[in-house]
């Protein structure tokens, strides 16, 4: 017999617990061994056939185990950081102090132009032509020709497109004349799903430290409305260049898109070790948050804003009477999808490598019309290349228009 208790025997497999984990018998063994149990409660004298009633309540209990032992491998699953999912997904994030990412703002990078001198406030709105408002993270300060970029965040969550020059004035600001945005803006994106939570928490276990690179990333990671970021610094005593960007000596350079100034400051300022310099665009002052001064030190801190890349993707296609009049729509939204992560892959990050690849499962998922004869990608219209490689100071960004089909 297969399994026992205090009061009898059972020919139903019992499960186990193992080095290998929690192993379920087969449902077919399951109803097997309900059948076995069934015949001999009767003197083995039952039609054991499936469509007897005996048959049927061997069935029915075979079922009932069967989505039990389900509902049990779920749970042993979801305590793996690499399984889990939903709820016990967002226990294990609260092992490290983590809370699911609700929905991210789209963010832009303006080029604001007028009078030199002029000031751009912090949370200054602007619009686009769909009439979606978008709020600026930060001062802007237009320099002696008059002008000066940037970014804006939408005051609406969630994956809302800005294609290219759609933004203008919604809020007037004195000696500003006009706003533009030559680059499509980084959609963002609903709740954060599965496969962005648990890389987010790999990315923030060093996060409880101080000084390493991890633990910065972690920290601005972190900040509210930030997207993305990448860390990396310069320990030599002469200027050296990565990822196309030079880093000043004994420095540390930090990209981000998204949050504002003042919280990507001090997350900055909390986790950086002492001493070290900064190399980026961006300045802000922060006052030390900590409790033991009387008078807060203040200090300048330096980061770089994400620079919008455009990207171009061009698919080609084997021509076919089953080709439908939508195929162009349908492909452009599943690759816009895929490079925003929102079939469950991985989005296109600051300083990331991107491969044409990426995009041949969503686009060979929309249907047996689909005959793939190329995909492109590119920094340029009409790329050539099958991956394009951005500067760690620069974030990918796609629109629409930025996709073309071709049948032939």
């Amino acid at each position: 017999m297969s399994g026992s208790n205090s009061t009898g025997t059972t020919s139903v497999p019992a499960p186990s617990l193992t080095d290998a984990g929690f192993v379920a018998p087969a449902e077919t063994d399951i109803l097997t061994g309900a059948l076995a149990d069934l015949n001999a409660a009767f003197g083995n004298a039952l039609n054991t056939d499936l469509a007897t009633p005996q048959g049927q309540l061997a069935t029915t209990l075979a079922a009932i185990l069967g989505d039990a032992y389900d509902q049990m491998m779920a749970v042993f699953d979801g305590v793996d950081p690499a399984r889990s999912s939903g709820q016990m997904q967002d226990a294990i994030g609260q092992l490290y102090f983590l809370e699911r990412r609700g929905a991210t703002a789209t963010v832009v990078s303006v080029v604001c132009t007028g009078s030199p001198g002029t000031v751009v406030p912090e949370g200054t709105l602007i619009q686009d032509s769909s009439g979606n408002k978008y709020a600026a993270d930060g001062s802007i300060t237009l320099n002696a020709t008059g002008t000066a970029t940037g970014t804006f965040s939408c005051t609406t969550t969630g994956a809302i497109d800005c294609p290219v020059n759609t933004v203008s004035i919604y809020q007037s600001v004195t000696g500003l004349s006009s706003v533009t945005n030559p680059a499509a803006g980084v959609t963002g994106s609903d709740q954060e799903g599965r496969i962005a939570f648990e890389q987010r928490r790999q990315e923030s276990v060093a996060a409880n430290a101080v000084g390493t690179l991890g633990a910065i990333s972690g920290a601005v990671q972190a900040v509210s409305g930030v997207t993305d970021a990448y860390v990396t610094d310069n320990a030599t005593g002469a200027a050296v260049t990565t990822g196309g960007v030079s880093i000043a000596a004994h420095s540390l350079f930090v990209c981000v898109n998204g949050g504002t100034d003042e919280d990507i400051g001090l997350a900055i300022l909390r986790k950086k070790p002492p001493g070290c310099g900064y190399t980026g665009t961006t300045s802000v002052t922060v006052s030390d948050p900590n409790s033991a001064y009387g008078t807060a030190p203040s200090y300048t801190v330096q980061f770089t804003r994400a620079t919008p890349t455009p990207v171009y993707i061009a698919v080609t296609l084997q021509s076919s009477s089953a080709v439908p009049a939508t195929a162009e729509t349908e492909i452009q939204a599943a690759i816009l999808s895929a490079f925003n992560g929102e079939d469950g892959g991985s989005r296109a990050r600051i300083g990331g490598k991107l491969f044409a690849s990426r995009f041949y499962a969503a686009v060979a998922a929309l249907g047996t019309w689909v005959q793939i004869v190329e995909i492109t990608i590119g920094t340029t219209a009409s790329p050539t290349g099958f991956t394009t490689q951005m500067q760690i100071d620069q974030i990918p960004t796609l629109d629409a228009s930025g996709i073309t089909v071709t049948v032939q």
